[in-house]
């Protein structure tokens, strides 16, 4: 009897699964009838919602869509659900967007270790952007925590950053020039024509969608962009230190 049971059980749960697999395959189908010149990476039934995720690859962030099983209508926008808060158009991007943080080039960034160093954070940074100077004030209040600083100058946004930066990687102590010039104002005084990673971490940040400084990659792959407070980068570090 129980195994009567248990077998129901399961040909039931396979046919949900086989459902719902035939549901998003007859969605992905009717998008590409529609746009038959679009690449679709996944489409997702959204669990409790009569939603269907459409994920469409695009360089640096990829474009997330929703329909429902039907196809009759199109919906960009971010999707929230009202019973746990959680924003699940944004979470998505984050996992699609994540950062394998052992892959980053540790030795091309600029390391700074306060107390302990137990928690980590890369930051893709410019000299010159007042954003990255104040994020810098906020680390000053923090401690057991190592930053690696890769120097990512905009220069469309400041000239003479990418100088700056090379100045600052090809003087004698990189970690107090870099100090020196974005807490204490203080110029670098490198000739900056010295072997070094600028054009290299300019092209990495741009192949892993980075757009903006400051922008954060925590231990647990998660790509913040933007000033965090002191709090606020406890929080994260304390959140990537459970994943």
């Amino acid at each position: 009897m129980l195994q009567r049971i248990l077998a129901r059980a399961l040909s039931a749960s396979l046919f949900v699964a086989v459902a719902a697999h035939a549901d998003e395959a007859s969605v992905k189908k009717a998008f590409l009838a529609k746009f038959p010149k679009a690449t679709v990476d996944t489409v997702t039934k959204l669990k409790d919602l009569p939603l269907y995720e459409i994920v469409i690859p695009r360089s640096g962030e990829p474009v997330i869509i929703y329909t429902d099983e039907a196809f009759s209508f199109i919906m960009q926008g971010n999707v929230v659900d009202n019973k746990t808060g959680v924003d699940l158009t944004e979470q998505k991007k984050n996992k699609l967007t994540a950062i394998d943080f052992d892959s980053l080039p540790l030795d091309k960034a600029i390391k700074k270790v306060k107390g302990t160093g137990a928690r980590k954070v890369a930051v893709f940074t410019d000299p010159d952007c007042p954003f990255c100077k104040r994020i810098e004030q906020e680390f000053e209040k923090m401690t057991d925590v190592t930053i690696y600083l890769f120097l990512f100058p905009i220069e469309q946004l400041h000239p003479k950053a990418p100088q700056r930066a090379k100045a600052i990687w090809c003087s004698p102590n990189r970690l107090k020039a870099w100090d020196d010039y974005v807490l204490r104002g203080v110029l670098p005084t490198a000739a900056g024509d010295c072997d070094n990673p600028i054009d290299a971490l300019i092209e990495l940040g741009q192949s892993k969608g980075i757009n903006a400084t400051p922008t954060l990659v925590f231990a647990d792959g998660s790509k913040v962009p933007g000033a965090l407070n002191s709090s606020q980068l406890e929080q994260q570090l304390t959140a990537a230190g459970r994943k």
